[in-house]
């Protein structure tokens, strides 16, 4: 099983960027499509992007393209989602995911087709 932990949430102030990290282990990388989700307050939970496991594909829900960008380092095993131009509204609990023998599309519109997910972390923009 592959392990997935997140860091690097908190609290912004709108206009502001973090960048989250997701450490994994447990299985080599490689193999894996991975990405994160977001479950904000009342809402249901929804994809935010998703990369493939050769780096050559993206994915990136409409409210967040041109704002945020995934990337991953396989030597160090770590998922990225650098998060610019915050907005109130991407207040949300996030979650990296890996899944495999998906498409990046399936994958972060599903979330049922997805068997590996972290803990989850704390992402605030306010004022």
């Amino acid at each position: 099983q592959l392990q997935l932990v997140e860091s690097g949430g908190g609290l912004v102030q709108p206009g502001g960027s973090l960048r989250l990290s997701c450490a994994t282990s447990g299985r080599t990388l490689d193999y894996y499509n991975v990405g994160w989700f977001r479950r904000a307050p009342g809402k249901e939970r929804e994809g935010v992007s998703c990369i493939s496991s050769t780096n050559d594909n993206t994915y990136y829900t409409d409210s967040v393209k041109g704002r945020f960008t995934i990337s991953r380092d396989n030597a160090k095993n770590t998922v990225y989602l650098q998060m610019n131009s915050l907005k109130p509204e991407d207040t949300a609990d996030y979650y990296c995911v890996a899944a495999r023998w998906i498409t990046v599309q399936a994958m972060c519109v599903n979330d049922r087709l997805i068997d590996n997910w972290g803990q989850g972390i704390q992402v605030t923009v306010s004022s």
